[in-house]
């Protein structure tokens, strides 16, 4: 979820997500065409009159409901700052707010393991949401019912607001309420079992949403969904960064001893040939015994296959190489691919020398290994936790 920066707030910028562009117009269209149901609702909760003749006279309802739609999205907005700040204060890095198609998503560096942080910046959310929703119910009492338009909207985020923190505190990790389930587990268990038991609420959870769904509204089908995917991603996560705690590249990389490489002038078919032969779909690109770049069969495969003998690694190589250091720790390794969006980093150490190349392959095989065997093999197998083992690995 990369979405487009709007601006910032405390520091902490914000994001549009695409999809936030598709689900506001829709939002002010459902509650501009319901706007008479809503206005009974209102009327029986509060106690009030308010007349719907004004609120579906002309263009009123659909100026309402862009209106409501968007007031209910800065709720969202305050909500995530809610979490935020609160991180914040915890000494947590604030990457950025979201804006997206199922309401907000605040993006932290790292992810809190003490307890009772969790549960302090799980419940800040909800906290601001019920505060935004009582500041609402206090503007709509103190606003007279002959601004009918100004009275309904107000009394709708004061609804919603309440409605949405009472929802997020439902136990659907990673929801808020899933959040608040796993700091309470974690008291008195391991944080990645914790997380995993949560996971497993999440999940259940998330199939009844699901089902509900089915009969109720598309909608929570797809908040289902992304529910049951979070907990699980989630989960391993955890996982994985339980079982890489005291792991370093330099354990699972392929060593510069072990390690093909190509040169600038290798041909392109050359390159493809040496591919299906040695089973490896990207190699370092050396000159002169230093490391000058990256090619992989993505790169390979945007030449023609009769201009293969034509073009060199050279021409279609990756100059700006992402790199790791031998001792930096696997999970580092792990986010380092995931936010470059490769799938092997060169092993470079203080003196700017390639010693090794880590991959996605390497560290699947090794969490593999931990998780069978309780620890890594220092010696590692020559079939072990080499990234030879899987062609089809993207860059």
């Amino acid at each position: 979820m990369r979405g487009i920066r709007i601006g910032s707030a405390f520091g902490i910028p914000i994001k549009l997500d695409f999809t936030f562009l598709l689900v506001l117009p829709f939002f002010a269209y459902l509650i501009g065409a319901d706007v008479t149901n809503l206005t009974e609702v209102m009327n029986g909760l509060f106690g009030t009159s308010i007349a719907t003749g004004p609120l579906t006279s002309g263009s009123m309802s659909w100026i309402v409901g862009v209106t409501a739609a968007l007031g209910l999205f800065l709720g969202v907005l305050l909500h995530e700052f809610g979490h935020s700040l609160v991180a914040r204060k915890f000494g947590f890095e604030i990457e950025s707010i979201t804006l997206w198609l199922f309401g907000g998503v605040a993006r932290f560096v790292e992810i809190p393991e003490d307890w009772k942080q969790e549960f302090y910046i799980a419940v800040a959310g909800p906290i601001v949401s019920v505060l935004v929703g009582v500041v609402s119910y206090v503007g709509f009492l103190a606003v007279p019912e002959s601004q009918a338009a100004v009275k309904f909207v107000l009394g709708y985020l004061a609804m919603t607001n309440v409605a949405l923190a009472v929802f997020n505190m439902l136990p659907g990790f990673p929801m808020d309420g899933g959040r608040v389930l796993r700091a309470l587990l974690a008291r008195n268990r391991p944080h990645a079992r914790a997380t995993q038991i949560a996971a497993e609420v999440g999940k259940a959870f998330a199939f009844m949403l699901g089902i509900f769904g089915l009969f109720a509204n598309l909608f929570l089908v797809a908040l289902a969904f992304f529910i049951y995917i979070g907990a699980s991603s989630e989960a391993q996560q955890t996982v994985m960064k339980a079982a890489f705690e005291n792991v370093v590249v330099r354990d699972i990389m392929t060593t510069r001893e072990d390690l093909h490489t190509v040169t600038e002038q290798t041909t392109v078919a050359e390159l493809m040939e040496r591919m299906f032969r040695e089973r490896h779909t990207g190699y370092p690109v050396m000159r002169n015994g230093a490391l000058v770049g990256m090619v992989t069969l993505n790169d390979a495969r945007g030449v023609n296959e009769v201009e293969r003998d034509a073009y060199r690694v050279e021409d279609v190589m990756a100059n700006d190489v992402t790199s790791i250091t031998p001792d930096a720790g696997a999970m580092d390794a792990l986010s380092t691919m995931q936010q470059h969006n490769v799938g092997r980093l060169p092993v470079i150490d203080a003196d700017d020398e390639l010693v090794g190349l880590v991959s996605r392959t390497d560290l699947m095989t090794a969490l593999n290994i931990i998780q069978t065997t309780g620890a890594l093999n220092a010696t590692r197998a020559t079939d072990g936790v080499g990234e030879r083992s899987s062609p089809f690995e993207a860059r």
